[in-house]
Formats: structure tokens, sequence, C-alpha cells
């Protein structure tokens, strides 16, 4: 626990921000009486991320996808949950605030991705956008990094799984709608709870649970594989709306749900610790005691296999309330629309080749040269 006052951000999820665990020296605030909380806002400050590659290769055995792309680094959206915010200690900055408003972005991220498309052997497969930070956070929407990926996969007809909280998503509905007229489009809409007081402290920039109901709707209207992620599961403070938003999302139009129990790596436990101590302080010991009972004893078991659904009389009860809510509501069944088809890929054509703007059958269009 924290030795000085911590004090909620207007905007901002964590009430902290904590050295990351790579800092040679740590520091340590200490409540001295003269306290002042900051007079201005925390700004949200953008820079370049220079990596080369923009197609994550995941190797864990429980995550049921093999690639995955994140075109920001960081997330505004500041859910006081997210299992991210350790990575922002590889970037020598704070899981705490750091990770919600120090953000990163790949300016060139259609372009690298074009690239990986084409060379030579390169096999399609279903992309993640959306895997690890939220590709529609609230920055996205004058940066267009998301919808300018989002346009190499419709160019190249390559099969795209979107997961998101935001109601953004709906700006690339002309993409996504025609994607998924070739199964080439899913969209997984990712819902903790209805009570909208709890989500604004829980992911203060995110979209409210009802206007994330109404991108259901719109997107499945539209055709679109739409699924309801609900998570994470936090026994003791969202677990008693898990019935609910499976049936909200069913009757929205939803056609396949899925649930995750709530993880707390390295800096996480002591960031999410805190905020429950200011937000919740008379639940707190309940809730942190029902996550122990979930993880050995522990607030995080990284154990393949059990890290995303627990173990022991309480996550097994969460296990089978999921099964039976999301069964009756024929959210479990496998869609075949779910099945992606990468069978209509066209690699990209080599940039500036004129022949790719005209041929269907000679790749997708070279799109770097319409964005320059």
């Amino acid at each position: 626990m924290s030795h000085h006052r911590l004090t909620p951000q207007r905007g901002r999820g964590a009430v902290s921000n904590p050295d990351n665990r790579y800092a040679d020296h740590r520091r340590e605030a200490v409540d001295d009486g003269w306290y002042q909380e900051a007079s201005e806002p925390l700004r949200t400050e953008l820079r370049v991320d220079t990596s080369r590659t923009i197609i994550s290769r995941n190797r864990s055995p429980d995550v049921p996808f093999e690639r995955s792309i994140n075109p920001y680094r960081g997330c505004e959206h500041g859910c006081i949950y997210c299992y991210a915010r350790p990575t922002h200690a590889w970037l020598g900055l704070s899981p705490g605030l750091d990770f919600e408003r120090r953000l990163f972005y790949k300016p060139d991220a259609a372009e690298q991705l074009e690239r990986e498309l084409a060379r030579p052997g390169y096999r399609p497969a279903t992309i993640v956008l959306g895997a690890v930070t939220d590709p529609y956070q609230p920055i996205e929407r004058r940066l267009l990094i998301t919808r300018q990926v989002l346009e190499v996969f419709h160019a190249c007809r390559h099969p795209v799984a979107v997961t998101t909280k935001s109601a953004l998503v709906l700006r690339d509905l002309d993409l996504l709608g025609a994607m998924a007229a070739d199964r080439c489009a899913a969209v997984q809409i990712s819902i903790a709870t209805l009570d909208a007081g709890l989500a604004r402290r829980l992911e203060p920039r995110a979209a409210a649970p009802q206007r994330r109901l109404e991108t259901i709707r719109t997107l499945a209207q539209a055709g679109i594989s739409t699924g309801v992620l609900v998570s994470p599961l936090i026994p003791g403070l969202t677990d008693q709306d898990l019935e609910r938003v499976l049936e909200a999302a069913a009757q929205a139009g939803a056609s396949r749900a899925d649930s995750l129990l709530i993880r707390l790596p390295l800096e996480l436990k002591d960031l999410f610790t805190d905020w429950l101590r200011v937000h919740f302080p008379e639940r707190a010991g309940k809730v942190l005691s029902l996550i122990r009972q979930c993880r050995g004893g522990k607030l995080n078991d990284a154990q393949f296999g059990t890290r995303f659904t627990g173990t022991g009389p309480i996550a097994e009860l969460l296990r089978q309330r999921f099964e039976l809510a999301a069964g009756r509501l024929g959210l479990l069944r496998q869609d075949a629309s779910w099945e992606l088809d990468p069978k209509h890929f066209r690699a990209p054509g080599p940039a500036g080749a004129q022949g790719s703007l005209f041929d269907p059958e000679s790749g997708c269009p070279p799109l770097t040269a319409s964005r320059k």
C-alpha cells in the first residue's frame, strides 16, 4: 500500500505513477502535510514508435490467435485493470499514469503492413487488431492509423478480427462491412459492466456501456459478425453484471460471447489495489480476497491454462454462470461466420506498379502512394 495520499485525476484511471521495475532508482512520495493536488490536468503526450515490424507473433499456448497488430503503445482509455500496463516499463516509463498519457503511435503502420504482406511465402491467417491496447482509443480519431491499417486489409482481402470498447469502430463501417461480406472481418466489443458510474471509474475514457451496446447493434445490422467480451470479470465488483451484459449484448445482436477473469501481473497488482482503496474502500478487502481465492492465494497467477480463468470454487462458479447464461442465449455456438476466410487474399503489388491499380489479379493496389 502506498504511504502517500492518493488522489484520482480527472479523466484518468490510475491514482499513482510508480517507478517501473527496471528503474535504477525508486521514488517514494510521503505526505508531510504540505501535499497539494496538481492544479493542471494531465495532458496526453504522443511519441513515435520506431519499431520496424507491425505483426506480432504469439507463442502462448492458451491464446487462440497467432498474429496481432497494435497500432498504439499505451492506451488513453485509462482502464485501471489493463494487463498491458506493465509493458510500459519496457519503454522506461511507469505502468501507472504514464501508460494512459504517454502514448506511442506507428505513423508508418500501414506501409509496414504492406511490406510484411508482400513478402514471398507469406501465408494469410486472421490477424487480431487490438490484442493488447485499443486500436480505437481517442487519439485514433485524428491520427487515423487504425483506419489506414484496415484499408490495407480491405484492399488485400486479408482476414482481421477487431477487439475494442470504443464506438469509434463505427467510423470504419464501410471497410468492415465490405470485408465481412467476404468473411474477412469480425468485431468483438468488450463490456465489463452495465453500471455507467462504475464504468467511468474503471475505464474513464472509454465509451459508456450503453453506447457499446448500440455499437454492437449497428455492427450486427451491417452484417458484421459481432461478439461481446465480458471482461474483466472482477469478483465482488463487476461479476454481478455478468448475466445482464450477456442478455443485453444478445438482444443487441451479438452472436458470440467470451469472458476473462481479471489478471494483475507485475506492477498492476499495486496499481489496482491503490485504485480500489481510493474508490471503494469499504469493498477493497472483499474484492482482493475473492481474487486471491481465484489465484491460489495470490493476486496473480501467470500459469498457462488457468491465467485467464482462475482456479478454485469462486472461479468455477463464475465459469458455470457464464456458460449457463451464454448457452441459454445462444452465444456459445460455433457460428461459421466467425471462421474468417483467407482464400480471397491478394498480396500487395509493388508500390508504384501501375498494373496493380487496375488488374485485380496482379495484387491489391499500392495504398502507400495514396497516403503520402
